[in-house]
């Protein structure tokens, strides 16, 4: 057989086995770098202490309610388990009702949480009540809606890096409504035109989703456009959601003072009248001053049988 019917002999199929060779003895030598790394960072960081800070949402106050806004505070308790201290960098948070964002905001350079210590961070959030009727006109005033708070805690950690801790906490908020109050009629303990001592009997109704619980009221009264004086009072007493109540509230003034119209009103046993003033209430959510106002009313006078009148509690 001729030179050249040999077979070639190469050497490809020993040049891929090398390769091969190659590849897993430097993807080996790689697995076991970074084994040794990872292996070492878990030793740095039991030796060291080092971890991942914990947080938690552990109260939602609400100091100050009213008609316009609801001021809230969420306490946030986070604990530092490393030996040096650690910046807060950020804080995000969100208040939300059934998905709807209510309020957002973010406070920068939050502070500093000691090492190996824990600080609860007070985040204040405030709530205006006409921002939230104008976006969202299915939420009445009187109403109780849900709400959740999302809070976003971003802090750098030493050999970790920068961590972000998602918390949330859900609850319920007022959307408070001003009591709605009537001046029934006036009855008259002493009737006479030097002075005059009346009882003014309220009608005061609660048209919230939650009960009021009444501690004071102050109040100024106007008959016919003139004022006959007003005062503050202590009554304790509760207006049950959606509910009714009468206060008696008693005031002193001398008819004289206001000249003949007022007396010719008074002696006609009918008049408008304008009153207004405030109550203070507790609620479930906290205490709250809130207005109450009713201009262009009408009302009945009463006299005791002593003054000419009857002192019956009918229609009159």
């Amino acid at each position: 057989m001729a030179s050249s019917d040999e077979p070639e002999v190469t050497e490809r199929g020993l040049k891929n086995e090398k390769d091969e060779e190659d590849k897993e003895q430097k993807g080996g030598f790689l697995e076991k770098v970074k084994d040794f790394i990872h292996d070492i960072g878990e030793k740095i960081e039991e030796t060291i202490g080092f971890g991942k800070p914990t947080a938690d949402v552990t109260a939602i106050h609400i100091p100050k309610i009213n008609l316009e806004k609801a001021e809230i505070v969420v306490d946030v308790l986070i604990k530092n388990p490393n030996p040096i201290p650690i910046p807060l960098i950020d804080i995000n948070y969100l208040i939300e009702s059934d998905g709807r964002k209510l309020v957002s905001g973010l406070i920068p350079d939050a502070g500093t949480i000691k090492a190996h210590g824990e600080e609860t961070v007070k985040i204040p959030v405030h709530l205006i009540y006409d921002d939230i009727k104008s976006t969202y006109d299915d939420i009445e005033p009187g109403s109780i809606i849900p709400y959740k708070v999302k809070v976003d805690l971003i802090v750098d950690v030493p050999v970790i890096g920068r961590l972000t801790l998602p918390l949330e906490k859900n609850g319920e908020i007022p959307i408070p409504y001003k009591p709605d109050v009537d001046l029934e009629k006036i009855k008259f303990e002493r009737f006479s035109f030097e002075e005059t001592v009346a009882v003014l009997h309220l009608k005061l109704e609660n048209l919230n989703d939650f009960d009021l619980g009444l501690n004071a009221l102050d109040y100024e009264v106007w008959l016919s456009d003139v004022s006959i004086g007003g005062a503050e009072i202590k009554e304790s007493t509760t207006i049950k959601k959606k509910g009714i109540s009468y206060i008696d509230v008693p005031i002193t003034f001398r008819p004289k003072d206001f000249g003949s119209a007022l007396w010719d009103m008074i002696r006609g046993r009918g008049t408008g009248y304008t009153i207004k003033g405030h109550v203070d209430v507790d609620t479930p959510f906290g205490a709250m001053k809130l207005p109450i106002s009713k201009e262009g009313g009408t009302t009945k006078f009463k006299k005791n049988k002593e003054d000419g009148g009857d002192d019956d509690d009918d229609e009159d």
